[in-house]
Formats: C-alpha cells, structure tokens, sequence
C-alpha cells in the first residue's frame, strides 16, 4: 500500500486528522475537566440550600447531602459572611486551590495536563462563584481521584471517536482520489505504454481529454511529445531509406567513375598542348569523385573514415578550390580571391580540408548566382597560438531564418530552394574528425562568414 499513492494518501489522512484530533484533546479536556468542577461546585451550591431551609440535619443527611455532590465540605460566603455549611473529615491535607472565577484558558489546559500526570489522588480545593448570584462565593474540598479517572475515561472516547473519524476521511478520500486522479493517471500510463510499443504509429498517440487542469497540462505535453517524435521516427525512416538509395547510386557510380579514370591515363599521352594542360586537373577530378563515392558508402555505414594527417600546402589546395569554382562561375558575376600566406603548411586530410573548403565556397557561389546581383568570395587562412584559421567570407545575402535554425543539421533545411542542407553538415563532421571547429560568424544582409579551425597539436 506504501507504494501507490491512493495508499499512501489513505494512511497520512489517518496520521493527520489524528494530529489534528490530539492538537484538539488538550483544550477538550481542559474544559471538560473545568465542566467537572463547575458540576461539583452546582451539586455543593443545591446541598446547602437544605441547610439554609433547615438549620437542624442529621449527621446522616448531611452526609448523605456530601456525598451525592462528591465533595468534603461547602464554605458559602453570603453577605460578606464566610460560612461552613457542610462539612466531614478530610483524609488528608488540602494541597492545591483552583480558583475558576478568573482563569485563562492556557491556565485551564496546564491545569488538565498536570492533573493528567499526578497518579496519586489528593485532596483539593475548588472556589467559584454561585449560580443565580446565590452569594459572593462557594468553595469546595474535593478528592481529585475521580475527576482524574473520568478526564482519562473522557480522553479515551475522544481518541475512539477521531480513530473513527480519521478512517472514515482517510477512505473517502481514497476513493475520490481513487476516481479524480488515480484513474487518469493510469490512464495517461496505459497510452504511454500502448505507444511505446509501435511509436511510429500515429493512431496511439493519446487525446487528451481529463477535466482536471493538471492532468490536462501532462497530457498536452504528452500528446505534443509523441506527436514530434512520431514525425521525428518517420523521417528518419525516410532518411535511412534515401541513405540506402545514395549507397547504391555511390556504389554503381564508383565503379563508373573509376572506369573513367581508366580512361584519363590514356588522355594525358595525348600531345596535344591543352589537352595535356587540362588532363591532370580532369584527373585529380575523377580521382576526387572516387574518394567521394567511397566516403558516401563509408557515411551509409555510419562509419565516416578517419583523417589521415599529413602536412600540407594549405595555399596550393585553396587555389584548386578556387580554380574549380571559377568554371562553375561561368558568366555571372562573381569574384573569387583569396589571402593565404604562399609558404603556410597546415596538418589535416587534404582531400576532407579540399571538401570542407569547397563546400563553404560552393555555398557562398549558388548564394549570390541567386540573386543575380554581383559579388565576391573570399578565402582566408592564418596561424594562431593553437590553431590554423581558415576564414570563407562572402558578400552574398545573408542567410535565412530555417537555415540559422538548423545550421549543421542534415535534410533540415538548405540555405537556397532546392538545396539538401548537406553541405554544412559534412563541414562539421569533417572538422569534428580532425578535433576543429566550424562556427557562423556573422550572416547579415551584407554578406556571411564561416570560420574553420584545425587545432596544431594532435587530439589526446
């Protein structure tokens, strides 16, 4: 039962109404103890009116008269007069005076508890005032004994009736928290549990409908997490599936390409002068999209080959990025230029360095072909404390808001219509496997700037 939580509401009802019902026992003793007295001092009051009736009685009566009023003796003070009207023999001496003329009610409540704690009986005395103005005053010797008994008897029923009380709370409220929130609640976890057996089917995402605000809230935002990762589930689906496909066009299209570059060997005997000017850029072409097939074979196995690091010309490969751009250019008007030290050597993989640049470059290109507007490109390198910077700047558009959104996130979004949103992505792939960094550093209307650093120390 403790570990459910209608159980556990059920015994802390129990436990708190009990609390509540013994904060409450002290006063309800105090003041059935302070009824008890006031009792006595009615009873003594109504005995010695046989005495003013008649001022001859028996010893008999008198005691007869003491003992239904539970009390020693009467003292009666009428018109400035202080008189014994009854009287017997103590048992013992007087050892405590309650006056219940003025007393407070913390009084009241030290007075029960003290009593509750002496076991001994002892005689005490008890003074008040006469009902019906009957005199100045009336003062009783009485033996706390019984009146210690009946306030623990008293006591007892009002712990029996808060027992009583304190279950029959305890259950209806467990039945009510039973149907307004138990219920639902395993509700909610039946439609957890039925949709992680098929996430990806739409028809078991819950509807909300509880009443209750709370559990309305937990179902929204239930409903709105499987409604997202339903849609996130079906495109990878579809992700993996497009994946499968591009392995298969990689794979046919390496064996093409390498057929090509059989070819190519016999283009470079030609001795043609710009045939053997251009077979060797042809050849690092083919020899390029070969790698590139292979990566994309290598990335559907989610197995995206490490760098091989070497030192290279990092001025030599931003000139091959740039020389293949320029015949992409074409007519437009668009002006590359770059600012890279002759001598400066970088450590990386040149073809993934070549990819990264050439993605960044590719990008910036198709951004301002776009807007038929004139630009330029440029490309930066330079040497810092712990890292080679290579800067790709342009004079473009700016990027749009989805593609700031998701700017190194694969399929969600490219930067032109049309696009795949890839270009980004295998730039910081790339840098991830050489332990560098890409980062936006600014995009505005005024052009973009991407930043790349490759770390010169060895990762670990």
């Amino acid at each position: 039962m403790m570990n459910s939580l209608s159980g556990r509401l059920l015994i802390l009802t129990v436990l708190f109404v009990m609390l509540a019902e013994v904060l409450i026992f002290v006063p309800s003793v105090a003041r059935f103890r302070e009824d008890y007295l006031l009792a006595r001092l009615e009873r003594a009051q109504i005995a010695s009116l046989a005495l003013l009736a008649d001022d001859m009685l028996s010893a008999e009566l008198e005691a007869e008269l003491l003992d239904n009023a539970d009390v020693y003796n009467v003292v009666l003070r009428r018109d400035d007069v202080r008189e014994l009207v009854l009287s017997s023999e103590l048992p013992s001496m007087v050892t405590a005076d309650f006056d219940l003329r003025e007393t407070t009610g913390w009084t009241l409540m030290r007075d029960a508890m003290m009593r509750l704690v002496k076991r001994e009986p002892e005689v005490i005395r008890v003074i008040g005032s006469p009902s019906r103005e009957a005199g100045q005053l009336i003062e009783v010797t009485m033996d706390s004994g019984p009146l210690r008994a009946a306030m623990i008897e008293y006591g007892l029923r009002i712990l029996i009736l808060s027992a009583v009380i304190s279950i029959i709370t305890a259950l209806l409220l467990f039945m009510a928290v039973r149907v307004l929130l138990v219920k639902p609640i395993k509700g909610v976890v039946g439609h957890m549990r039925r949709y992680a057996e098929a996430p990806e089917d739409a028809h078991r995402i819950i509807a909300p409908q509880a009443k209750v605000r709370e559990l309305r809230e937990a179902e929204d935002a239930l409903y709105s997490l499987q409604t997202q990762l339903t849609q996130a589930l079906k495109q990878k689906e579809r992700l993996a599936q497009l994946g499968g496909a591009v392995a298969r066009v990689s794979h046919d299209l390496r064996n093409i390409l390498t057929s090509a570059q059989l070819f190519t060997d016999r283009i470079e005997l030609s001795e043609d002068p710009a045939v053997r000017r251009l077979a060797p850029k042809l050849v690092n072409s083919i020899t390029r999209a070969v790698s590139l097939c292979e990566s994309t074979l290598a990335f559907g196995r989610a197995e995206e080959p490490s760098p091989t690091l070497t030192l290279f010309n990092l001025a030599a490969l931003t000139s091959e990025v740039l020389e293949a751009e320029r015949l992409a250019i074409g007519e437009h008007d668009v002006s590359l230029s770059e600012d890279i030290p002759a001598g400066l050597m970088v450590r990386g993989d040149p073809e993934q360095i070549y990819r990264a640049v050439s993605n960044l470059v590719r990008n910036a290109r198709q951004a301002i072909v776009a807007t038929g507007q004139p630009g330029e490109i440029r490309v930066a390198a330079r040497s810092e404390d712990h890292d080679w910077v290579i800067t790709v700047e342009d004079t473009g558009p700016g990027l749009p808001p989805k593609a700031r959104d998701h700017l190194f996130q694969a399929f969600t979004g490219g930067a032109r219509k049309g696009g795949s949103g890839l270009g980004l992505a295998i730039v910081a792939e790339l840098m991830r496997g050489h332990g560098g960094t890409v980062r936006l550093v600014r995009t505005d209307a005024s052009g973009t700037c991407f930043e790349i650093r490759l770390p010169m120390a060895p990762a670990g």
